[in-house]
């Protein structure tokens, strides 16, 4: 590995001495001292790490294809993987633990020809949701005993770390078999009042939609699904949310109406209708969350939050989803809240910059009228 040479003075020292990191147990152990939720080694980069959402080098040592494929073997070591999937299909995503250093997510990947993979730190405690600002609205989703419950946003926006919280809550507090099905699994749940299998895609069942139809003969209570991604696993969670469990799980939009339309389209034509019904029936409740960052440099998130209600049933089994932001505007007394609304919130509070409540705002022009006057 190549350092760079010295910068100009006055340029900040990096974090620490400078090293030559050339052992993955040291660069891990190190992204935990730090605070760090995901390691980047990229060839022809340093060694960089993200801190409170943004990236930053760790160390000024520029990597060379050799560099990442020596530490990728290291990982594969760890886990006692073989690369062959990854050499194959040029993708590959599994968690791995390091003992007395934590757990962590890789996705290894072919770039430029050469190997490059991203570590995500994941947490062996449970998260606080009072020090994550997760609303009590959202925890109290712990207290419905079946349906469909969605929590949604972009990548990296906390959807697996609220419901971590929400699967927590149920543990402390009911008599279930809780049924985790991941890929891969990123919070180690114990048993508590309740029992918790956990499955890993590839590591202990073939696919989501294996593990989905297996989990229904195994006397579940409630099903976490890490991520509804095609048409095969929606219908079969909507079916198990129809047979009487309780099904959490994650979809990539950003607010409800965006989420019934995203559920709604993978269907055939001639199936939608069906659907709708399926879904006005299943559906409790819809929870949409961003990462916002703030004025003291950390990340802050904000939440939409659907309850379903006769209003909110009527316009799903009517193709009416975009009527649904009127019933949330209204709706705070049941527990409801827009994601523009607590967007202004945090702005209110001094949390955020009057910019980043704009570009974070689901209609912009709306929320500068409102800025203004703010």
């Amino acid at each position: 590995m190549k350092a760079r040479p010295n910068g100009p003075a006055g340029t900040p020292a990096r974090f620490g001495r400078e090293v030559e990191m050339t052992d993955i147990t040291d660069i891990l152990k190190r992204a935990m001292r730090m605070g760090g939720s995901d390691v980047f080694l990229i060839p022809g980069s340093g060694i960089s790490i993200k801190i409170s959402g943004a990236v930053q080098p760790m160390t000024d040592t520029v990597l060379k294809p050799g560099d990442t494929l020596q530490l990728l073997q290291q990982v594969y070591s760890l886990d006692n993987r073989d690369m062959a999937r990854l050499l194959e299909s040029g993708d590959d995503d599994f968690s791995f633990s390091v003992n007395g250093v934590g757990r962590f997510r890789c996705n290894a990947y072919k770039q430029r020809n050469s190997l490059a993979m991203v570590l995500r730190v994941v947490s062996l405690n449970m998260p606080e949701p009072e020090s994550l600002h997760i609303p009590a609205e959202v925890l109290r989703l712990a207290d419905v005993n079946k349906g469909l419950v969605l929590v949604t946003g972009p990548a990296a926006s906390g959807k697996s770390t609220t419901l971590a919280c929400v699967i927590d809550r149920i543990n402390v507090s009911r008599h279930d078999h809780i049924i985790t099905i991941e890929d891969p699994i990123e919070f180690i749940h114990p048993h508590k009042e309740s029992i918790v299998s956990q499955r890993e895609i590839e590591h202990d069942t073939l696919s989501y939609q294996t593990a989905l139809r297996a989990a229904l003969r195994e006397a579940p209570d409630v099903i976490l699904l890490g991520e509804m991604r095609d048409f095969e696993t929606i219908q079969t969670a909507l079916t198990a949310a129809e047979t009487g469990q309780l099904v959490l799980s994650t979809l990539h939009t950003i607010g409800a109406a965006k989420t019934i339309d995203r559920i709604i389209d993978v269907f055939p034509a001639n199936q939608q209708q069906q659907i709708r019904v399926q879904l006005s029936m299943v559906l409790k409740a819809v929870v949409s969350q961003q990462l916002l960052p703030t004025v003291d440099g950390t990340l802050e998130p904000a939440f939409e939050i659907m309850v379903v209600n006769s209003a909110i049933q009527n316009m799903i089994r009517d193709g009416k989803a975009h009527q649904m932001d009127n019933v949330i505007f209204s709706g705070a007394d049941a527990g409801m809240r827009s994601m523009d609304a607590d967007i202004l919130r945090l702005f209110r509070q001094g949390r955020i910059a009057r910019e980043t409540a704009r570009l974070y705002a689901a209609n912009q022009e709306l929320m500068q009228r409102k800025l203004g006057s703010a």
